[in-house]
């Protein structure tokens, strides 16, 4: 149980933070639909991902593991999917200047936003299990 427990915290954290980051990740509803989300998310990575995995296991041989993103991505869309508080919606990078480096504004359609969230809720659960082990 407090397994169970600390993957629905991961999972509410991540989700939540990458919404603050990531404005084409958003969720209506408030704190509710949050926790919601937050726990069919952690439905999703116990169960869905697991036989993604292993559906998608020839084709990330033959990519050296580089194809692996891709399961992210579905679980992603399969919230979006199951909770109707969660949108992906297409969002425009401002761009970004710092200390000599720019980066130039870029239109990010639904599928590269929910390839930048899947990237940086994956980040975030990898760090936050780290912390908790």
């Amino acid at each position: 149980m407090k397994t169970l427990l600390r993957y629905f915290l991961i999972n509410l954290g991540a989700l939540w933070l990458t919404t603050k980051i990531i404005p084409g990740l958003t969720y209506t509803g408030g704190f509710k639909s949050l926790l919601i989300g937050g726990l069919v998310f952690m439905l999703i990575n116990l169960f869905l991902v697991p036989l993604l995995k292993i559906l998608l296991l020839p084709l990330n041989l033959l990519t050296l593991g580089v194809f692996a993103w891709i399961t992210n991505v579905i679980a992603l869309y399969a919230l979006t999917t199951l909770v109707s508080d969660f949108k992906l919606v297409p969002y425009i990078f401002p761009g970004l200047q710092y200390n000599g480096i720019n980066l130039p504004p870029y239109e990010l359609s639904t599928f590269l936003v929910a390839v930048a969230a899947s990237f940086l809720i994956g980040i975030i659960t990898n760090f936050l299990q780290w912390l908790t082990h």
